[in-house]
This record gives structure tokens, C-alpha cells and sequence, in this order.
């Protein structure tokens, strides 16, 4: 799974516990290593693209950007269909602020 705007996706990498004070020498536990992998935070969004609804997955990085964009009154890279409450209200309040 991607997200739908930057691409982000899974990346590999390892993991790897340090154990301290171990008994019985400085290489007999020693820390070991294990492959894991490193998911991005994807939310699932609706979208408006090109007069329809589209459902996508988005990083939390660019959902945070458009919310961030919509409260300062730029125009954001995505629209998104059903905008939540606190973001309306937060427009709402820096129009009334600028005016």
C-alpha cells in the first residue's frame, strides 16, 4: 500500500533489543538483530477528483498538510469530500480574524 499522493510506502529495515549486563560475557547475548518492516500511517479519505467521489488512502503527513492548507486559507493539493467540523469552524474563525 502506497499513499496516494507522495508515494509513500513500506520500507525495510531491522530491529534490535539491547541487552545490558548480561552474564556471561560480552558476545554470548548480544543484541540481536531482526528484519522487520516499517509501514506508513495511511487513513483512508474520500476525495473529489475531476467532478466525482474517489476513495484513496492518504499518509498522515499530507492529510495534515491539506487540513493545514484549508485552515489558512490556501488552496490545498487535494480536495477532500467530507471536511470535518473542527476544520470548518477553524476557517471559519481566521475569516472572521482577517476581516
Amino acid at each position: 500500500m502506497n499513499c496516494f499522493h507522495c508515494g509513500k510506502g513500506v520500507m525495510y529495515g531491522r530491529s534490535h533489543t539491547h541487552h545490558r549486563g548480561v552474564a556471561g560475557g560480552r558476545w554470548k547475548k548480544r543484541a540481536p538483530k531482526t528484519q522487520r518492516l516499517f509501514k506508513p500511517n495511511l487513513q483512508p479519505v474520500t476525495i473529489m477528483e475531476k467532478g466525482s467521489f474517489k476513495r484513496v488512502k492518504l499518509c498522515n503527513k499530507c492529510l495534515k498538510r491539506i487540513k493545514k492548507d484549508m485552515v489558512d486559507g490556501k488552496k490545498p493539493f487535494l480536495t477532500i469530500a467530507n471536511v470535518p467540523s473542527n476544520i470548518t469552524a477553524g476557517i471559519a474563525a481566521k475569516q472572521a480574524e482577517m476581516r
